[in-house]
């Protein structure tokens, strides 16, 4: 069997993993410790991303065509692959964090929702929060003002609604003697 048709089943596994990604980044891990990446690898599972190392000239070979072709130049040195169908910046969030403590893990750069972002742009991206978190945040800011409309509504009723309970109160006192002595005067001239 020739190389090439070697080669084409992990072509075609990066090709399936690539396909309605909604990132990719790709990531320089030489040197990095088995227990560093055995943790590295559990948190990409459990949020969903994919995380392997491939050769640089099949990631080539099956993002040719696609919109993660743009990482190709920066497919040199040995290259590992992380990517999600689900969360946009979870593998660029999630490999920074364990960049800060493992200096020779590193962002090269990523593709997230079809843009290109080089090191820095990638790194920017790995800033903003996962989607869990911005929806819990977008919750809690509709919520808040909400709250507190209905406590400031709740105080009104407490507060004004007892002052306008007297208020009628106190009117209709002042009217009943007022009508009180419009029925007399009204039979009055009736009699004459």
């Amino acid at each position: 069997m020739a190389k090439v048709e070697l080669k084409q089943p992990i072509v075609d596994e990066i090709k399936e993993m690539l396909d309605g990604a909604q990132s990719a980044v790709a990531v320089r891990y030489l040197g990095i410790t088995v227990e560093q990446d055995t943790k590295l690898r559990k948190e990409l599972r459990e949020n969903g991303v994919s995380y392997k190392v491939y050769k640089n000239t099949l990631i080539k070979r099956a993002a040719a065509g696609t919109e993660f072709e743009a990482l190709a130049p920066d497919l040199e040195g040995p290259t590992a692959l992380a990517v999600s169908k689900t969360d946009a910046t979870a593998p660029a969030r999630i490999v920074a964090k364990y960049a800060k403590d493992i200096k020779v893990l590193e962002l090269k750069a990523g593709v997230v929702e079809g843009q290109y972002y080089d090191k820095a742009g990638i790194g920017t991206i790995a800033t903003i929060p996962g989607r869990e978190e911005l929806i819990s945040k977008l919750l809690g800011s509709l919520k808040s003002p909400l709250s507190n409309f209905a406590r400031v509504l709740n105080q009104i009723a407490e507060q004004g609604g007892g002052a306008s309970a007297k208020a009628e109160e106190t009117a209709a006192e002042e009217a009943a003697p007022a009508e009180a002595e419009a029925a007399p005067a009204e039979e009055a001239p009736a009699a004459e």
